[in-house]
């Protein structure tokens, strides 16, 4: 299962700068369906990691960011007025990282 979890983490990371490199290049329509395939396959990554919460949990952290992200892009490409909202899903994130770096990732330095 890992070598196939890599693979989506892999391709997740073109996807997800081809996504950023549009919003940069103003690029509205390949930006915008740049969002799909980049959120999904973080999505994708979090439900294979499900079982194990100290792999799972930043990636879940990654999904917030990248929804944030995508709400913010959308708002500055079309001018929607809704750019607090993507406010909550980074700093859902941001709690969810935190907990992690608090719980979790004491005792995988200790262990590694």
């Amino acid at each position: 299962m890992r070598k196939n979890l890599l693979i989506y983490e892999n391709l997740h990371i073109p996807f997800w700068l081809m996504k950023d490199s549009c919003w940069a290049l103003q690029l509205k329509l390949l930006g915008v369906l740049m969002i799909f395939p980049t959120f999904s396959l973080s999505l994708l990554i979090v439900f294979r990691t499900r079982k194990n919460l100290p792999v799972m949990l930043p990636n879940l952290a990654i999904s917030f960011w990248i929804l944030a992200n995508s709400i913010w892009m959308c708002d500055e490409f079309f001018e929607l007025g809704i750019k607090w909202v993507c406010y909550i899903p980074f700093l859902t994130g941001l709690a969810i990282i935190f907990f992690w770096l608090f719980a979790f990732f004491p005792k995988m330095w200790r262990e590694n």
